[in-house]
């Protein structure tokens, strides 16, 4: 179940409450879902019960009450709890994270767009500034992923070195009188409703040049802008402080990119440093591995299959150190510290610290070290709790449509990022290790990788930046 889905089944629990009489409200628009905040827990949380207590005249604690066994009741939740003033704290059922695992295997790059196309239109407009064209031309691609038919308009025409090392184009340039021309300010709609229109141009933008109101048989070109009674969206993020085309088309994006529009990129080599230190090589890095495991799996004779995936699956082998590995394997003499020498060495009590007298002591089976974690654990995983990286890319719909709705592009930058730091502790644990057979747990974590691959090469074509099979 992603976020969007939840939230319409948040709408139908208030839509019940109220036709049963429990409530004596309007049934609101949207409800917003967020992960839990402190105190909070379930792979969910909402504070419509907040948002209806003053209309309903009740207190948000009543209201919360009211509604949980509604939602309780809904598909794909396992479970409903009220938290703090009166917060909803919603836990997906396990059968909810293999849907979700199915949908996005089945749509693939596309999971998160709108199933077909809306009655909206945008027209957007920029200056001739090569961050504000980057972002427009990022901005359209995103609205049209929703549904919308986008139109895009520059003051100016483009230096031909955007278009062939950015990978940036407009609808049409020119017109500095028009009101297209003469933005209002950064993020501000002007003017009238437009039709939209039905036509879809190269890119895959919806476009129809009647609906642009330039008459019969009359067709939009470079240097036509667009008419001064359709609306536009102003395009005007903090400008470059200097000319990013030595990075690339890549890199160059990113940077451009990843920063909200009022911060001001940093431009420098960063951006092409292949460490971890550069989001950018994370995602693309996440990518090029997630694709890498479907062909050794394919190699081992498996492929990905759905299923549940134990929470802690991968987080474990985070923490492996070479420190832990000393302490787990026995070493020659010669390799012996003086740290080693002193765990030997009796002590005095006083002198004990809790490290070392761990090491010296065994330890109850109810209190596991962290070392002792990274073994199988005998117990077997709640099938209801979502693994973590499950809850990141049942979040992308919902960032798209508010990367959408607020024309930010950075708010899928920085999902991608957090998409691909949730997937790269799990790939350590997807192929068999040794003479470890292929098993279902090891089919789910595939699938699980995959999915992740999907989301993250979806993002990043909707950023015009390259997703690499190898890196």
């Amino acid at each position: 179940m992603t976020p969007v889905e939840l939230s319409r089944s948040v709408l139908c629990a208030v839509r019940r409450a109220v036709d049963e009489g429990e409530l004596a409200v309007a049934v609101p628009e949207r409800a917003v879902v967020t992960a839990p905040g402190p105190g909070g827990c379930g792979d969910y949380a909402t504070n419509i019960a907040l948002q209806l207590a003053r209309p309903a005249g009740q207190p948000a604690l009543r209201i919360a009450e009211i509604l949980r066994p509604h939602l309780a009741g809904a598909d794909g939740v396992a479970d409903v709890v009220v938290t703090g003033p009166g917060f909803l704290n919603i836990r997906l059922g396990g059968t909810a994270s293999v849907a979700l695992v199915e949908e996005i295997l089945r749509r693939g790059a596309r999971y998160g767009y709108a199933n077909g196309p809306s009655a909206d239109f945008v027209a957007l407009s920029c200056p001739r500034e090569v961050r504000a064209v980057v972002v427009m031309d990022v901005v359209a691609r995103i609205l049209s992923s929703q549904g919308a038919a986008v139109r895009t308009h520059c003051e100016a025409e483009l230096p031909q070195e955007w278009a062939d090392i950015l990978g940036v184009r407009v609808d049409t340039v020119g017109g500095g009188s028009s009101s297209a021309g003469r933005p209002s300010g950064p993020g501000r709609p002007v003017g009238s409703s437009g039709s939209r229109p039905d036509e879809s141009n190269g890119d895959g933008r919806q476009g129809n040049d009647a609906g642009l109101g330039l008459g019969p048989g009359s067709r939009a070109t470079r240097h036509q802008p667009l008419p001064p009674h359709l609306p536009h969206y102003a395009v005007r993020p903090v400008p470059a402080p200097l000319d990013p085309l030595f990075l690339g088309r890549d890199a160059a994006r990113w940077a451009l990119l990843h920063p909200a529009e009022h911060d001001r990129p940093r431009v420098t080599d960063e951006h092409l440093v292949q460490r971890e230190s550069n989001p950018l090589f994370r995602v693309r890095y996440a990518y090029a591995r997630t694709r890498a495991l479907t062909r050794n799996a394919a190699d081992l004779g498996f492929s990905a299959e759905p299923g549940p995936v134990e929470p802690s699956t991968g987080h474990s082998t985070d923490h492996r150190t070479r420190q832990s590995a000393d302490q787990r394997t026995p070493q020659p003499a010669d390799h012996r510290t003086r740290q080693s020498a002193d765990q030997r060495t009796p002590q005095p009590a006083d002198h004990r610290t809790p490290q070392s007298a761990d090491q010296r002591t065994p330890q109850p089976a109810d209190h596991p070290t962290r070392h002792s974690m990274d073994q199988a654990d005998p117990t077997p995983a709640d099938p209801f709790t979502p693994h973590p990286l499950q809850t990141a890319l049942a979040d992308h719909p919902r960032v798209l449509a508010q990367a959408a709705a607020h024309r930010a592009p950075d708010r899928l930058a920085r999902h991608l990022v957090a998409v691909a730091d949730a997937v790269l502790p799990l790939l350590a644990v997807v192929l068999p290790r040794g003479a470890e057979k292929p098993s279902a747990a090891h089919r789910a974590r595939l699938a699980l990788a995959e999915a992740a691959g999907a989301v993250l090469a979806g993002g990043l074509s909707l950023l015009g930046i390259d997703a690499p099979e190898h890196l």
